[in-house]
């Protein structure tokens, strides 16, 4: 009798789970539509140069969650993984003639191998020691760039920054007079990072990390190196930062230290990602289209006169997700889901 009864109670429950992942993937692929649509619908150059940068932001904080989410570690840091991108994706092209999309990749390898440098000591640290020493890095990295006007005959042009040669319209010089290209540019590399993100979810990896981020200590009596697999998940989430970084210096045609390797861009991306919902596929998406815009108009219209206001509000918007969605925008939105599933089944 407990059998039939156990049997009798799972079946609703695989009918639920069954009717959510339909909703989801039905949101899922009108989202899609809505963005391969968007800059055809709506070709106001501002309005597309609007959504790349949250799209680059969206694929920022997606590379930041690869490893942040799962493994459990703060890294307030990242940005300097997107300067070696962004420095190496302009300098390739500007002194070598190599292709941006050969720069970006490089740029990518550079970050990645700059990670285990860094990873390797700081991963033996935890909680607000490894925050702090991530910070540490980057502002070494940052300060050195800035006051260095040449290193080994490279000119990094200090404070100053470098500017991307421009050669015209060119797919090889990624380069384009309009803004819809780069728009289907970070489109594309975000549906790639999501998917990478979805994929490590269901991988060895992907266990292993929430493993470690759940219990350190079990995990590396079951046998789990917590240093090995963390340094190949910052290592791959330090490349998709790397080649975000050659695209940023693309699309803005200019790289210098202080944005792009500041602490303001690692605590954006951080940030992005904790609101929207860490340690998920699409949280740091719904958190980089909630708090882009809100960065975007408050740098347009009051950056002059309150500088720094979008942290505050920042701030205030990640007090009241720590309170009151401690598992960020997702968690709602799966709870909608699941009614709407529900709901669709009873009728």
């Amino acid at each position: 009798m407990a059998l039939r009864t156990n049997k009798k109670m799972a079946a609703p429950q695989l009918a639920t789970k069954s009717g959510y992942g339909r909703m989801a993937t039905l949101l899922v692929v009108a989202a899609g539509v809505v963005a391969l649509a968007l800059p055809i619908a709506m070709p106001d150059p501002y309005f597309v140069h609007s959504c790349i940068v949250v799209l680059l932001f969206a694929y920022m904080a997606t590379s930041w969650n690869f490893v942040c989410g799962y493994v459990g570690q703060l890294s307030i840091g990242h940005a300097m993984f997107a300067g070696v991108g962004g420095y190496a994706t302009v300098l390739i092209f500007s002194r070598l003639g190599i292709s941006p999309w050969l720069g970006m990749l490089a740029g990518g390898v550079l970050a990645a191998m700059q990670s285990v440098v860094v990873g390797y000591p700081t991963f033996r640290l935890k909680g607000p020691y490894f925050a702090l020493t991530t910070i540490a890095f980057a502002e070494m990295i940052r300060i050195w760039v800035e006051n260095t006007d040449t290193f080994l005959g490279i000119p990094l042009n200090g404070a100053a920054g470098i500017t991307v040669p421009l050669v015209g319209e060119s797919w090889m010089a990624f380069q384009f007079n309009g803004k819809t290209p780069y728009y289907y540019v970070i489109l594309v590399m975000l549906v790639l990072a999501l998917l990478a993100t979805w994929r490590l979810e269901r991988s060895k990896l992907g266990f292993y990390l929430k493993a470690i981020r759940g219990d350190r200590d079990a995990a590396e009596a079951l046998g789990i190196s917590p240093a090995r697999y963390q340094l190949v998940a910052l290592a791959i989430s330090a490349f998709m930062t790397g080649v975000g970084g050659g695209f940023y210096a693309q699309f803005f045609r200019y790289v210098n230290a202080d944005r792009l390797i500041g602490v303001e861009f690692s605590i954006d991306l951080a940030l992005m990602s904790i609101i929207g919902g860490q340690g998920t596929v699409f949280g740091p998406l719904l958190g980089a289209v909630l708090l882009t815009p809100i960065a975007e108009i408050t740098r347009g219209h009051l950056g002059g006169v309150l500088p720094g206001l979008h942290i505050v509000i920042y701030g205030i918007i990640l007090i009241l997700a720590v309170l009151y969605l401690p598992k960020g925008l997702i968690d709602p939105l799966r709870s909608i889901l699941s009614r709407l599933s529900k709901n669709g089944r009873s009728a």
